[in-house]
């Protein structure tokens, strides 16, 4: 039920040109309540918990883009990053606040088509989940040169998501990435390290992406 209004409110604000409300009016009709955020699940997500194993980043700046209710970005702190995650909702980052009180975590609010120009080729890691696959396909080009132009050299970023072929229908939102989409990080100078193409576990499975990018010195 709670992917059925996340889907009405998209396509309502997306229709009256503003395709970006639609997250803030979530979280404020969600009132407190988890079970009204389709993508809160109050745990990490499992393809980046994996991910991490064994990852020591002592000295490392992180990133979480569209870090929701912030698990994840705890998760990378755990791995001894410095992680600023940010949201465009300002409740999804005051309730990260009200989670996590204790938190390493710098929570802030900001619009990954408008990035504050200090965070250029500033992050060693930036984590990318689900945020592309919420945004209409012709928003989705600036978000991926955001999250390219962000990473110092060297620095690697994360990227899972659902998968689709080209020619199958695009479906409703969360509308999964094609690996053309994806490309456009290569011409943004990135070098995929790992491309993983799988099912995961929910019923019925579903086709995800993992991709590791890095930026490498020229």
């Amino acid at each position: 039920m709670s992917r059925a209004r996340a889907r009405e409110l998209a396509e309502e604000f997306i229709g009256r040109g503003d395709p970006k409300g639609w997250f803030e009016a979530l979280y404020i009709e969600a009132g407190g309540d988890e079970r009204a955020i389709p993508w809160a699940n109050l745990t990490p997500n499992p393809q980046l918990a994996d991910w991490l194993k064994g990852k020591n980043g002592e000295g490392q700046a992180a990133l979480v883009i569209g870090c929701g209710l912030g698990d994840d970005a705890e998760a990378v702190a755990e791995r001894s990053f410095a992680v600023t995650a940010f949201d465009i909702s300002p409740q999804a980052v005051t309730w990260c606040l009200r989670r996590f009180p204790n938190s390493q975590v710098n929570y802030v609010v900001a619009d990954l088509l408008v990035p504050p120009s200090e965070w250029q080729n500033t992050f060693d890691l930036v984590i990318e989940i689900n945020t592309l696959q919420v945004l209409p396909e012709d928003l989705r080009p600036a978000a991926m040169k955001f999250a390219a132009n962000i990473l110092a050299n060297d620095g690697n970023l994360l990227v899972i998501a659902r998968g689709r072929e080209p020619d199958e229908d695009r479906g409703a939102m969360p509308w999964p990435l094609t690996k053309t989409e994806l490309a456009e990080f290569e011409a943004l100078g990135l070098k995929p390290v790992l491309f993983e193409d799988y099912f995961d576990d929910e019923t019925p499975p579903v086709r995800r992406f993992r991709i590791h990018y890095q930026r490498q010195t020229t």
